[in-house]
């Protein structure tokens, strides 16, 4: 995650915005805490975004699933594992 992007955001509104699944679920966080988040911000957080241009770069699918993998010490920081739905293939 670009983390300059989200400059502005609290520790914890950062956190909650990790644990989202889905761009609704971040939107709909977003309102509730009182903050916006625009285009560039959900892609950094969700790995795309709104219509986003991620593809697996085996087979070009735009059908994946995302999981979010906590590394570092004490899970300090996150990497994002994506399976294509259609090869099987994890980038």
């Amino acid at each position: 995650m670009k983390e300059e992007l989200l400059k502005g955001l609290t520790e914890e509104q950062i956190a909650k915005i990790k644990e989202c699944k889905t761009t609704e679920e971040m939107m709909a966080l977003a309102k509730k805490e009182g903050f916006t988040l625009n285009e560039e911000q959900l892609a950094a957080v969700s790995g795309g975004g709104c219509g986003s241009t991620r593809k697996c770069p085996y087979c070009g699918s735009k059908n994946y699933d995302r999981e979010t993998k906590y590394v570092g010490a004490g899970g300090a920081g996150t990497v994002d594992i994506y399976t294509c739905r259609d090869c099987g293939k994890q980038f």
